[in-house]
């Protein structure tokens, strides 16, 4: 708003000019008003020597002359190379051209008088009076005529000029000195950097994006923000997928002796199961062919056609087998408390009648 009442002020004519660097608002010049203008400082003269701003230059063919910033701080006779130009190698022309005489005649004159000027100041600071004043002695006076700019009765008392004198302070030769002669002084500019040439700029393949890709760094433990964090940027940060699992040999091994023992340990049940269903049918067997003799025994009895001498014998058939089963009970006992050392007992065999 303040620009633009500005504006409206030069288009109105009141008188406004801009000065100051705030009355650009941070534009450029304004073209109505036919007065020097310098928005930013740019291009004026007693601007602060610690401004860092840089006016823009031009070369021959309208290009932006950017070796400006690099000289920024150094003389003007120092070289600077800032281009690819200026590495490479130059050919015999004008730069490379021996000098005209008129050429090697000036350089000449202002050598030799470059050198009469030291001569003489050497031979002026070995005379006499300059002997003196080097010796610590004071310099003679000097008178000087002044004219002041106000001129009239009220001012310098009426007089048109005056004449001063001018004498040297004395020193008094055991005062300490006044100013320190040990400063650090501050190192001068350094040479300008190498420039850095870089190859013409190509095109980013997706193969190229996705390698330059970084994954970001999201931590396990920290979250001070609060962010709802996506699993797979979390797997990305862990390095999971950069790691390469690799799984010993002797794991196959150790997982095959396990199954094989597995299948043996299960055919040894297997076939214990077995031998006890075959053990118990044989058991049932005994006691059923029993169960019939005794029914038998039981119908004969009621019948009375039994003889004694079959009684006689039956008994003891009878207790043979009573005996024979007994000792195979023990024998299984004994197997079953302990199987290594069980013994085989003979079992009397004995005619049956």
């Amino acid at each position: 708003k303040q620009w633009y009442q500005r504006r409206v002020a030069i288009t109105a004519g009141d008188g406004w000019a801009p000065r100051n660097p705030g009355d650009f608002g941070d534009g450029g010049a304004f073209p109505e008003v036919h007065f020097a203008q310098y928005p930013l400082n740019m291009g004026k003269e007693d601007v602060d020597k610690g401004s860092k701003v840089v006016a823009m230059q031009v070369d021959a063919q309208g290009k932006v002359k950017y070796d400006a910033l690099v000289r920024q701080g150094h003389g003007k006779d120092r070289i600077i190379y800032a281009k690819p130009t200026d590495l490479l190698p130059k050919t015999d022309g004008e730069d490379l051209a021996r000098p005209s005489e008129e050429e090697i005649e000036k350089n000449t004159e202002s050598t030799r008088s470059a050198l009469e000027k030291l001569i003489n100041a050497k031979i002026a600071a070995a005379q006499p009076n300059k002997v003196a004043i080097a010796a610590g002695q004071q310099e003679p006076p000097k008178y000087i005529r002044y004219t002041p700019s106000q001129q009239g009765v009220n001012y310098n008392s009426g007089a048109k000029q005056r004449i001063i004198r001018m004498v040297e302070a004395q020193k008094d030769p055991m005062e300490p000195p006044k100013f320190k002669t040990n400063k650090k002084i501050p190192r001068g500019p350094p040479s300008p950097p190498a420039p850095v040439l870089h190859s013409p700029t190509r095109k980013v393949t997706v193969k190229e994006q996705q390698e330059w890709k970084i994954p970001p760094c999201i931590s396990n433990w920290k979250n001070p923000k609060g962010y709802t964090i996506p699993l797979d940027k979390r797997l990305a940060a862990d390095g999971r997928g950069l790691q390469d699992n690799t799984m010993n040999d002797n794991f196959a091994k150790f997982a095959e002796a396990l199954y094989i023992a597995d299948r043996k340990a299960r055919e040894a049940v297997d076939a214990r199961v077995n031998l006890e269903k075959v053990r118990a049918a044989k058991e049932k067997e005994q006691k059923e062919a029993q169960l019939r003799m005794i029914a038998q025994r039981a119908r004969e009895e009621r019948s009375g056609i039994i003889r004694e001498n079959e009684d006689e014998d039956a008994a003891e058939r009878d207790e043979l087998r009573q005996q024979r089963q007994r000792e195979r009970q023990r024998e299984q006992r004994i197997r079953r408390a302990n199987p290594g050392k069980a013994k085989k007992k003979k079992v009397p065999t004995a005619t049956l009648r």
